[in-house]
């Protein structure tokens, strides 16, 4: 059948299962709104406040439902505004797919109205970007941009669609919905390697990161630490990988890491790294990290391979298929002499402290912990809180954790909250801070106007607490713009935009505004105050090692 450029790719996105897309619009993609209109009653459109608040919420839709994530924007200023939320998606491998609408072909590099080099701009900050030249490649680029998102290492996709090809006409041909393509089997050879190390060690320590998030292979890398009796280390993209209560979950280690979790690495003697890049954050000083340990790399991506750390066995391939192998071939392990040394790291209990008139982080936490229900999303900003969140929330459920690891994206955490409730339908708690959230605080109004299930959570320290703690401790308390002198009234930021909103400066006003928040089911905002000389421990200092460790 004859359909417009615009018809195709609403077809097309129904083909891929999309029923929900989050944009804004504008002159170059008008012709795709009116298109949209008339699929209103198959596929949603989000309305966002920025076409960024769109590129994060379609990114928290694809970390919590574990789909590929849709945004629209037009050309010039649309697509430059989205490029902040690709660069955060492709750093923590993250499908999308972007469609943004561009001038004419034949006005492509006169710097036209709004015109602006999206494919030049888009490909340094995605998996593959496509300009679509041609009416009848328009489908199937728009498949070939799903299936590259979603196969191997997933990532942000760009396609760009000039306006004469939106409102030119082609022959439709419906197709099946793409498939991923298969991801490479591991080498057999080398995984019997590994189960020689993991027979010959009697320290040994999974370290999982976001991949294994990717491929859903959380039980496979249960049963693995099970079979082996080997403890869990997570980097912060992993933290929802295993239930926070299993005896064998750390949580987080690096630079803010869990004691238990950021120690084992100076005492394993074997690394099974599963989906993980080691980062700096991560590792510390490299030339000091895990001396004493043999490290197994499994990864979908041989590029990570060798990149910041070096590894015994680099083994390429699907997770799934080498985590269920090395269990399914390992023998059962006891190691006892291993338990006893995790279980006092793990039996640490940091100091705490109160200062009047303050609530202190890990108090709001677990207020917030107590009240949530276990496949409640959690999402974040950047900064002391996200650390917090990473330390003391208690995750029980893949995909509840929605937070910028890679890019570490102040103002990230409104439009993943969007698009996390909106996947889901399930309660959604943003925890912020009163500098992140004033990065993109106009998205409330798209959490008003959905009627989402969003409590609001600001750490209010009256200033930027992660670049203040850094002054406070590396550069002899030069406190340079991080004190926010705002008077800002998040209550009745919260009454105008249409929300609820409350004060809470100690745990019983707290807990009466948590009981509001999450009975109503609908936008709110809770402003808690902190101190704000209360820094993020541990630390590993930047270029130290996991063994020097700051706990206060």
């Amino acid at each position: 059948m004859q359909l417009t450029g615009c018809q195709i790719i609403m077809e097309v996105l129904i083909e891929q299962g999309v029923t929900t897309v989050f944009g804004y619009p504008g002159g170059q993609v008008l012709s795709l709104y009116d298109a949209l209109y008339e699929y209103r009653n198959r596929i949603n459109h989000v309305l966002s406040a920025h076409e960024q608040g769109a590129c994060h919420a379609a990114d928290g839709y694809s970390r919590a439902s574990g789909e590929v994530g849709v945004c629209i924007a037009t050309s010039g200023p649309g697509a430059t505004n989205i490029i902040t939320g690709l660069a955060t998606a492709k750093a923590d491998s993250i499908p999308m797919v972007a469609i943004t609408g561009n001038v004419p072909l034949d006005l492509i590099g006169t710097d036209s109205f709004q015109e602006v080099d999206t494919i030049g701009l888009s490909i340094p900050v995605t998996k593959h970007s496509f300009l679509i030249k041609s009416i009848d490649k328009l489908a199937d680029t728009l498949r070939e941009a799903f299936r590259v998102a979603k196969s191997g290492r997933p990532g942000p996709v760009l396609v760009d669609v000039p306006k004469n090809i939106q409102i030119a006409t082609a022959e439709y041909t419906p197709k099946p919905k793409v498939e991923k393509i298969p991801d490479e089997k591991p080498d057999t050879a080398l995984l019997d390697e590994a189960l020689m190390l993991i027979e010959q060690s009697e320290r040994p320590l999974i370290y999982c990161g976001g991949g294994v998030i990717n491929a859903n292979c959380q039980q496979q890398l249960q049963a693995l630490a099970e079979k082996c009796d080997a403890y869990v280390a997570f980097s912060m993209m992993a933290l929802t990988a295993m239930d926070c209560d299993h005896p064998k979950y750390l949580g987080m280690s690096g630079m803010h890491g869990r004691i238990a979790a950021t120690r084992a690495f100076g005492e394993t003697d074997l690394i099974i790294a599963a989906g993980v890049r080691f980062t700096e954050r991560a590792t510390g000083n490299k030339t000091k990290f895990a001396k004493n340990a043999k490290i197994i790399h499994l990864d979908i991506d041989p590029a990570e391979h060798g990149k910041n750390i070096d590894a015994n066995l680099k083994i390429k391939g699907c997770l799934t298929t080498a985590l269920k192998y090395l269990t399914e071939n390992t023998k059962q392990k006891d190691n006892e002499a291993w338990r006893n040394i995790m279980d006092e790291y793990k039996n640490h209990t940091k100091e705490t402290k109160t200062v009047d008139g303050c609530m202190m982080p890990w108090e709001i936490i677990g207020a917030v912990n107590k009240k949530a229900a276990p496949e409640t999303n959690v999402a974040t900003d950047v900064g002391q809180h996200q650390m917090w969140v990473a330390q003391y929330y208690n995750f029980k459920k893949p995909r509840t954790h929605l937070t910028s690891g890679g890019l570490g994206t102040m103002g990230y955490g409104m439009g993943a909250a969007i698009g996390g409730a909106i996947a889901t339908g399930n309660q959604t708690v943003l925890f912020t801070g009163d500098g992140s959230f004033g990065m993109n605080l106009n998205e409330m109004a798209t959490a008003v106007s959905q009627n989402l299930p969003l409590i609001v959570v600001i750490f209010n320290n009256k200033v930027l607490g992660m670049i203040r703690q850094w002054q406070s401790l590396f550069f002899n308390n030069h406190f340079m713009a991080t004190v926010l002198d705002r008077e800002t009234d998040f209550v009745k930021l919260a009454e105008a935009f249409g929300a609820n909103g409350y004060r809470a400066t100690n745990i019983t006003e707290l807990n009466s505004a948590l009981d509001k928040a999450f009975a109503l089911k609908s936008p709110c905002i809770i402003d808690c105050y902190i101190p704000s000389e209360e820094n993020v421990f541990p630390m590993v200092p930047p270029n130290g090692s996991l063994d020097n460790i700051i706990l206060k």
